[in-house]
Formats: C-alpha cells, sequence, structure tokens
C-alpha cells in the first residue's frame, strides 16, 4: 500500500515516508523527517525538525512533535528526535529534539502519551510507558519501563524515573522515583511497592515478596540508604529485581524521594 497523503496536507519534498504511511489534512511534514510503515499523522498534527519516527505510531490532531528545545543555551545547532514503533501521541503533546549539536531526545516502542504531556530536550524514555493527560518532563529526565506518569504531574529536570513505578496525579517530583515504587505529593514521597502493578506484570508472588520487605527496610525503617542497602542483601533473597532496585538507589545523582 503507497503512501496516502491528503491533499491539504503540507509534506516537504525531501520527508521520507515508508509505505502505508497516512497523512491527515492541514499537518505539516518536515523537510528532514523520516516516517516509518504504517504509521498515522492526524489533521493537524506537525512532525518537524531532525525527527525520526518509527512503525505503526499514531500521532493525533495538533500534536507537535519534533520542535527545537527549549533549552536556553539552545544555539540553533543539529540536534535529534527518534521516536520507536508503536507509540500513540495523542491530542496536542509536544516533544522537543535536545539542545546540543548532535544530542537527541529518544522515545522507545509501545508507549501512551495522552493529551497536553510534553517531553522536554534530551529525555530518554524506554518501553511501553503511560503518561497521563498533562504529565510534564522538563529537560534530561530518564524514564524506564512499564511506568505510569499520572495526571498533571511534573518530573523536575535530570530527575530518572525506574521502570514499574507509578507517579500519582498532580504529583511534584524533584528527586529519583525508585522502580516499582508508589510514589505521591508534593514532594514526591514512597509510599509503598507497587504490588498492583507488578502483579498485573505477572511478577511472581515470591518476587513482589521479597521486593515488600526490600522496601521496608530501604524507605520505612530509619536507617541511611548505604547501611538499608546493606541489610537488604543480608537479609532479603537476592534477585535481579532487588538488585535493580540497589543498583538503582546508588547510582542516583539528584536522590532518592524517600
Amino acid at each position: 500500500m503507497a503512501v496516502k497523503i491528503h491533499s491539504k496536507a503540507v509534506v516537504a519534498k525531501s520527508a521520507k515516508l515508508a509505505d502505508k504511511v497516512k497523512v491527515g489534512p492541514f499537518a505539516v511534514i518536515g523537510e528532514n523527517v523520516k516516517i516509518a510503515a504504517g504509521t498515522v499523522i492526524e489533521a493537524g498534527a506537525q512532525v518537524i525538525g531532525n525527527t525520526q519516527v518509527g512503525k505503526n505510531c499514531h500521532i493525533f490532531p495538533y500534536a507537535i512533535i519534533g520542535s527545537i528545545s527549549q533549552d536556553l543555551k539552545y544555539a540553533g545547532v543539529k540536534s535529534y528526535l527518534v521516536i520507536g514503533d508503536n507509540n500513540t501521541i495523542r491530542e496536542f503533546v509536544t516533544i522537543n529534539t535536545g539542545t546540543e549539536d548532535g544530542s537527541q531526545t529518544v522515545v522507545g516502542d509501545g508507549n501512551h502519551i495522552m493529551a497536553y504531556s510534553h517531553i522536554a530536550h534530551d529525555c530518554a524514555i524506554g518501553n511501553e510507558n503511560v503518561f497521563a493527560n498533562c504529565a510534564t518532563l522538563a529537560g534530561y529526565v530518564r524514564v524506564g519501563d512499564k511506568s505510569v506518569i499520572g495526571g498533571l504531574a511534573a518530573v523536575h529536570q535530570f530527575c530518572r524515573v525506574g521502570s514499574y513505578a507509578i507517579v500519582g496525579g498532580c504529583s511534584k517530583v524533584v528527586q529519583d522515583i525508585p522502580p516499582f515504587s508508589m510514589c505521591d505529593g508534593h514532594p514526591a514521597v514512597v509510599c509503598g511497592l507497587n504490588a498492583i502493578g507488578l502483579k498485573r506484570a505477572k511478577f511472581s508472588n515470591e518476587t513482589v515478596n521479597d521486593l515488600k520487605k526490600a522496601f521496608k527496610i530501604l524507605f520505612f525503617e530509619n536507617h541511611t540508604f548505604a547501611a538499608a542497602s546493606e541489610l537488604v542483601k543480608e537479609k532479603v533473597a537476592q534477585s535481579s529485581e532487588v538488585d535493580q532496585l540497589i543498583k538503582f538507589i546508588a547510582s542516583s545523582k539528584r536522590g532518592i524521594s524517600k
């Protein structure tokens, strides 16, 4: 099936559109854009800048994908946005390119990004995350896989959100959110283990119970993180998930939400 471009769309001659791409009326596709097979660009959406969009994505009306960095340091250099496959990008979402020459913003595969959400310059987003309406990421934020960021939540620049974490709506995230956690508040703090999310993701009962023990020691007893991490190694059965949690905490530069 050939590319299907509405007669009222604006598509640059140098843009590269693969088979089965559909472009709706009044959509704008810029000159340095590459769009892979099966992706749909709805009416009024813009895909601009040095942007690459993967297969079978669905970009809804009035989203603006690939606009330049809003960082005041941006000096007109060539930076990029790379989006993977099977992403849903809803109405009025904005995603920016990187700030420095050659830098890039990256969005993985299978993410569901709801209306009015914003992903700023130089962010790196993993796979199968959900951003509820108006979720906002500042620059250089890192998000793992299969996390949920609630509506109107805002994540400070350079923060990380670990895999399988859930951030409550309207939260103010100013430090790293541990993997497997439920976090909420102003600023966001760890409320407990995301047990329901882990069970839905088919983690074993044994793994969930081990993580519960680790969370109790790390976040709800009166220890430093260094001391708590040693206690977890002594008292909790070791697994890849527990190891991931400990390594995430040890590698934090902004500090961990506690």
